[in-house]
């Protein structure tokens, strides 16, 4: 089975920065897209931010500038670093990855349990 565990979320200030990080692990061939969404309460989930296994990343227009995507395809993590963080950026984040376990099964969407972001204004 593959699972991915996400960690650094927690409480932090406006204006402040938080680093996520999220592991995938067990029965992987190869991992293509990795991505981090949100869902804050009341609303939908929402894209974050997501990176290709060739490093190409897409942004929502709301954390352009804010937040980095990054991957180190050795260790199959990918990060989210965070800065000047707002009240509205409060949410569960989740990781989300499309890896195929193995030759020659189909590629998988694979999601994390999610990890909280709090941002106290």
């Amino acid at each position: 089975q593959v699972q991915l565990v996400e960690s650094g979320g927690g409480l932090v200030q406006a204006g402040g920065s938080l680093r996520l990080s999220c592991a995938a692990s067990g029965n992987i061939y190869s991992i293509n897209t990795m991505g981090w969404y949100r869902q804050a309460p009341g609303k939908q989930r929402e894209l974050v931010a997501s990176i290709t296994s060739g490093g190409s990343t897409n942004y929502a227009g709301s954390v352009k500038g804010r937040f980095t995507i990054s991957r180190d395809n050795a260790k199959n993590t990918v990060y989210l670093q965070m800065n000047s963080l707002k009240p509205e950026d409060t949410a569960v984040y989740y990781c989300n990855a499309i890896i195929q376990p193995s030759w020659p099964q189909y590629e998988m969407d694979y999601w994390g349990k999610g990890t909280l972001v709090t941002v106290s204004s």
